[in-house]
């Protein structure tokens, strides 16, 4: 017997309680220049406790090609993909009128 989700009551199989999360959602993509000259792309205002993060980094890192790291909600990738990471999330199933994309800042 399968386990059943507390949110929806549905089996994990069929839960949909992550992909309303994802329309629901308040992204912000910043790309930013760091020490060195190093550019990093800060994606943060996803909540955890309703979407994996770890998995979301996991899955950005492997279609970008690029290491990056996920630390309280927030993931860090390794160079300039702004535009790129909008595209990839709103493929994963995000709301594009939700995902506020801000060029390159520098970061003190």
């Amino acid at each position: 017997m399968s386990e059943i989700c507390p949110k929806c009551g549905l089996p994990k199989e069929l839960c949909v309680c992550e992909t309303i999360a994802k329309e629901t959602q308040k992204v912000n993509v910043k790309t930013e220049k760091r020490k060195f000259g190093k550019f990093y792309t800060v994606i943060d205002g996803i909540d955890g406790k309703e979407i994996d993060v770890k998995d979301l980094a996991k899955k950005l890192k492997s279609r970008l090609a690029c290491g990056g790291t996920a630390k309280k909600d927030v993931i860090e990738l390794q160079g300039n993909h702004g535009e790129k990471v909008k595209t990839l999330l709103v493929e994963f199933g995000f709301n594009p009128e939700t995902i506020n994309y801000e060029a390159m800042r520098r970061r003190r």
